[in-house]
């Protein structure tokens, strides 16, 4: 018995090594990191920018001064960024 949990031991040793070892090599380097922080900040920022723009050119459609879709549109716009950083670093 004292055999078959050495070589259970062992095993599993041996296979946290390999794992800790491939994780070195697919380690990411810094332009990684830093192309993948980019991303999310588009990901977040366009749909904020988007929302602010098309709020924009509807309220100046209508009579008067208004922001009413506008603030509207920005309000949605953080929550699809939010949600869209949300899914990409679910992945």
């Amino acid at each position: 018995m004292n055999q078959n949990h050495e070589s259970k031991l062992r095993e599993t040793v041996e296979k946290q090594a390999r794992r800790m070892k491939q994780a070195e090599r697919d380690r990411p380097t810094l332009i990684a990191q830093t192309i993948y922080l980019g991303t999310l900040g588009l990901v977040f920022v366009l749909p904020v920018v988007a929302g602010a723009y098309l709020g924009h050119w509807i309220d100046g459609q209508s009579q008067g001064y208004s922001t009413r879709w506008t603030l509207s549109l920005i309000f949605v716009g953080l929550v699809v960024g939010a949600m869209n950083v949300y899914f990409l670093l679910r992945e």
